[in-house]
């Protein structure tokens, strides 16, 4: 099985400019055991040099590093196009799309349902578990009535957000797929249904056959805030429970009646309980968690004299840029300021651009974009060469030391050089960067929030840990008495 898992996947792979044996993937992500069961697939039906793999973005965004190959990376949503176009392109070829929940069922569910209905001779991997697992847990179509996110803190409510998007059984209407069926790798046995499944798509499409369609039920402990092992049951009990296991068509027939009779008595099990009793699966971090008191930070109230502000925070994923936002808008919530946070990534899962964008404002926000900020706060070169030609006139761009700043910001836009990263390593937490930079915030009276907001949202950042906000307090009050 080493032998051949070694010729089915490279022996190394060279991401972020060095080789390593570890693929991205948390510990117990789902991915990492289907891109072996695909590698293990591809090779031992020998169809290495004959397969063309249609990358996604999302989670497997770099399984070119991976799979021994041919790839082509789509853009989000795109993958079930870019397959079409290659699998005409090359009939000779075996085209395999490998797609998200998110990727194909929200933002591309119309180019994979048209490619279905048109019977492309490709087969689409579909990694269903039930939630946006790179951008940090929001809901997804197929996301669990009352199932937590972190865009549905109270568990995802049907009459706001509507139903679980049942990918297989929609496109088991339509005439031209040959083959239909949903597996998980939730446990030993499941695994090894996947791995014959993950075998038959791949011998359709060395046959001709026609477009094929695999779900794979996949646990995520990171965003279900689960270790391995209860994520795994959380996909057994619950993900199965609202998506049964099984084959929806195959070779041109449909699921037989027996067969859908048993797939809807087993979603049909424990109806009697509420939609609420779902074992809840806890969100990440957001602006809905960061205060436990009930009355912490009250409903915003309207004040025109409050001029409205836009901030920017750009830098490595890793740096504390996104929370380094998000303490404003808490900051500004517990004055009772109309606020949004909106964070933007890279592909990458650690170590790729990072980038939030904050408004404050005394009226209600018509838009979370921030083209024009009135404050910018880089932490490296490329969030500075990206965004300081953007500032308002009369703002302000603050900086790291380390940054080289080869072009002023535009006339009209102060420059602050303030030494965060230097600072944490100083005092002994290097993470603690981001609280140098907001300690550069409260000095500068940039903000327009009183320093009692921004210390109480700072130390409520760390309520898990409460001992590290009473510390980063201390940190901040420190970094304050630097001078410029």
């Amino acid at each position: 099985m080493a032998e051949i898992c070694q010729r089915g996947m490279y022996k190394t792979f060279p991401r972020s400019g060095k080789n390593t044996s570890f693929t991205h993937y948390c510990p117990g992500c789902g991915h990492g055991i289907i891109n072996k069961l695909i590698a293990e697939a591809c090779e031992e039906l020998g169809l290495q040099d004959r397969t063309i793999f249609v990358d996604p973005v999302g989670c497997g965004v770099f399984t070119y590093y991976y799979w021994d190959a041919a790839h082509i990376s789509a853009a989000h949503g795109r993958a079930s196009a870019v397959a079409t176009g290659a699998c005409r392109a090359r009939p000779d070829a075996v085209t395999i799309a490998y797609q998200g929940d998110g990727d194909l069922g929200a933002i591309g569910f119309n180019n994979a349902f048209q490619a279905a209905s048109r019977g492309e001779n490709f087969g689409c991997i579909f990694v269903n578990n039930s939630l946006y697992g790179m951008t940090g847990g929001q809901m997804a179509p197929t996301t669990l009535e009352g199932e937590t996110t972190t865009t549905t803190p109270f568990g995802r409510d049907p009459s706001l957000t509507g139903h679980p998007l049942h990918v297989c059984e929609v496109f088991a209407q339509l005439k031209a797929p040959v083959y239909i069926a949903r597996v998980s790798v939730a446990d030993t046995k499941r695994i090894m249904q996947a791995k014959q499944a993950i075998r038959k798509v791949f011998e359709i499409q060395r046959d001709r056959k026609g477009y094929a369609l695999l779900e794979i039920l996949a646990p995520c402990p990171t965003n279900f805030k689960m270790n391995a092992l209860d994520a795994a049951a959380f996909c057994i009990n619950e993900m199965e429970r609202e998506f049964p296991l099984g084959v929806f068509r195959e070779e041109g027939r449909g699921m037989g009646e027996e067969e859908r009779g048993k797939g809807e008595e087993e979603r049909g099990k424990g109806e009697e309980a509420s939609v609420l009793s779902l074992r809840p699966v806890p969100h990440a971090a957001s602006c809905h968690d960061l205060f436990l008191e009930k009355d912490a930070a009250p409903a915003a109230v309207d004040d025109p004299s409050f001029p409205e502000r836009r901030f920017k925070f750009a830098g490595y994923g890793g740096q504390g840029i996104l929370s380094l936002g998000l303490c404003i808008a808490e900051a500004a919530r517990l004055e009772r300021r109309h606020t949004l946070w909106f964070p933007s990534y890279g592909p990458e899962q650690r170590g790729g651009s990072a980038n939030c964008s904050v408004v404050v404002s005394g009226t209600p926000i018509g838009s979370p974009a921030v083209e024009h900020p009135d404050v910018l706060v880089c932490m490296n070169q490329p969030a500075y060469e990206r965004f300081a030609g953007d500032v308002k006139k009369g703002g302000i761009v603050i900086v790291d030391e380390t940054v080289p700043v080869e072009t002023r910001p535009p006339e009209g836009v102060r420059l602050v050089r303030w030494p965060a990263i230097r600072m944490a390593e100083e005092f002994g937490v290097p993470k603690a960067a981001n609280t140098m930079m907001l300690a550069a915030l409260k000095k500068l009276e940039c903000t327009g929030l009183s320093d009692g907001s921004l210390e109480k949202s700072l130390v409520a950042s760390f309520k898990k840990k409460p001992a590290l906000g009473e510390k980063n307090r201390e940190l901040l009050r420190k970094a304050e008495q630097t001078e410029f």
